[in-house]
């Protein structure tokens, strides 16, 4: 059985112990004339919890695990039948081997055709090994959890536990999943920085990671200063956040407070179809429409404008935001207890004076983090920017002119003809981990602020 059977399977079987449990214990405490500890649902949770989740587990920890095992297994017997070929062809005569097992391809080699033979019969094992160890494990589980469905078994609180401990283990997924993520970006961003100093990295002024990616190839000798691309991303953000802020907080404040509610139920949502629209649609309207819309009027001004400027991405880069910020700033100003305000009215403030001199100030700290939210959605933004800016990397801050950014670069840099062991390839962890840093300052700094200011208004 294939994992999506196996699981269907797991389901069914926890689903029918959960009705059985449940009537186990009814007919017990009937004919025992004896109430049961607990609630029937609660036998049947029991039930289900311990015959889906420890075969499930198992399941997913043997797709994870038994592939990578056997393919290290036949690597090693690959690297003794063909111990004179060089090191780097084994990975692609396993690959070859897996093909040829899989029926893709064929081969002329007699000893490439028995491995491939061999790995087949092995995997089949496997899966079939697989298969009866989960039906057991979940049957031989669920005759226990039978056993225990009697009606003087407390199950609640050993059923409570055990959701508490699930919950336990998801937050802490989230957390190692992090830790996995910076862990990996840090590691390569290392080798990278053994290749190239790390202080011209972050000093450089000059981007341009065109080196030979084999030894037979021609190639400069790269230059990877990243103050050009950190310059690009930090100005077309700042035009889209000059853009959202005014108007997304705007109009987050005239929907709280002064639009009627017909007007609001209508304007809400249409605003926030802007933020289902995807960013390639975004990327065609900066392309197609706004880049040689800003050309146009510059050049009717006398100005110099370049046909893939950043003042068109950041433009269509803030309008994708206007949503964004409009939503969020709208929830947390609405938040903002209605004592506040009746306290500024009564006191013979207007609305306006309502609005600027308490609402805003007490709404300050959830407005910092509806920013800080959306300045992090402008900097990891890459799909407008490939299509309306490109990839030139200037040490520019004139917005009429093209720049790129960081994480057009990371997407240039990891597709294509890639080698990892190249400070090209390696140089997009570089940037990642650098971008990480900095968007964490950002939420430092961001946080440290608005717990500031949040004192004053207690």
């Amino acid at each position: 059985m294939d994992f999506s059977t196996l699981t269907l399977l797991l389901i069914a079987l926890s689903g029918l112990m959960y009705v059985l449990c449940c009537n186990r214990v009814r007919r017990t405490a009937q004919t025992l004339q004896q109430r049961p500890k607990s609630l029937l649902r609660y036998y049947g949770q029991n039930a289900v919890i311990w015959t889906f989740i420890p075969a499930f587990c198992f399941l997913l920890l043997f797709a994870f695990f038994h592939s990578i095992l056997l393919e290290q297994y036949y690597l090693h017997i690959i690297a003794d039948v063909y111990a004179d070929s060089p090191e780097n062809q084994h990975r692609l005569l396993l690959a070859q081997m897996k093909n040829i097992a899989a029926g893709i391809l064929s081969s002329e080699d007699v000893q490439l055709q028995n491995l491939a033979q061999d790995f087949a019969a092995s995997e089949t094992l496997v899966y079939r090994a697989r298969t009866w160890l989960v039906v057991l494990l979940a049957l031989g589980l669920a005759g226990f959890a039978y056993r225990k469905a009697v009606p003087h078994f407390r199950v609640r609180e050993s059923v409570e536990k055990t959701l508490q401990r699930s919950f336990l283990i998801a937050a802490s997924l989230a957390i190692f999943t992090t830790i996995a993520i910076v862990a990996s970006l840090l590691f390569e961003a290392v080798r990278f920085f053994y290749a190239y100093p790390i202080f011209d990295f972050l000093t450089g002024l000059h981007w341009s990671p065109n080196i030979a990616l084999h030894a037979d190839q021609v190639g400069s000798s790269g230059a990877f200063g990243m103050v050009p691309i950190l310059a690009g991303t930090l100005l077309i953000a700042l035009i889209a956040m000059s853009l959202a802020v005014p108007i997304g907080l705007c109009s987050a404040i005239y929907m709280s407070e002064f639009a009627h509610p017909r007007f609001r139920n209508f304007c809400k949502p249409t605003l926030e179809i802007l933020a289902g629209i995807p960013t390639v649609v975004y990327g065609f309207f900066a392309a197609l429409t706004a880049a040689p819309f800003f050309r146009k009027i510059g050049l009717s001004l006398g100005l110099e404008v370049s046909s893939e400027s950043a003042l068109a991405a950041g433009a269509v880069m803030g309008i994708m935001i206007i949503p964004f910020i409009s939503s969020l700033s709208d929830d947390v100003i609405r938040a903002v207890p209605r004592s506040l305000r009746d306290a500024a009215l009564g006191l013979g403030a207007t609305r306006a004076e309502m609005v600027t001199k308490v609402l805003l100030p007490a709404a300050f700290p959830g407005l910092v983090g509806a920013f800080l939210l959306a300045v992090s959605r402008a900097i990891g933004e890459t799909m407008i920017v490939v299509m309306a800016v490109g990839t030139a990397a200037n040490l520019t801050f004139n917005p009429l002119e093209s720049v790129t950014t960081v994480t057009v670069q990371i997407v240039g840099l990891l597709t294509g003809d890639t080698v990892f062991d190249s400070p090209k390839t390696l140089s997009a962890f570089a940037l990642g981990i650098t971008l990480f840093v900095i968007t964490l300052g950002l939420n430092i700094a961001a946080l440290a602020l608005s717990r500031r200011i949040a004192e004053r208004y207690e």
